[in-house]
């Protein structure tokens, strides 16, 4: 059995794992029905707990610029050394709004 790999952080996603569908596009910016990753639920938890969905709409609408996000790429090698079950609190707290 192949378990499907995150995108971000690159570790497998076991049916175990905590997991979420990531819409690329914020569906409150016309996402909605756009396109979707599987990832690790941390991993959707750091995402939204650093970029507001404008941000997101506007400039992290793709693997490779959520990849890229300083804050996030850090987070994302320090989780790709942990089990693909791992969930934890966020490190840094919710965004100013």
């Amino acid at each position: 059995m192949n378990d499907t790999v995150c995108p971000l952080c690159e570790r497998p996603i076991p049916p175990t794992a905590p997991q979420s569908l990531h819409h690329l596009i914020p569906k409150l910016k016309g996402g909605k029905g756009g396109p979707t990753i599987l990832i690790h639920h941390i991993c959707h938890k750091e995402i939204h707990a650093t970029l507001s969905e404008a941000e997101l709409a506007r400039s992290y609408a793709s693997v490779d610029a959520l990849r890229a996000h300083p804050r996030l790429a850090k987070f994302f090698q320090w989780v790709a050394k942990r089990p693909p079950e791992f969930l934890s609190k966020t490190t840094g707290g919710r965004r100013k709004r």
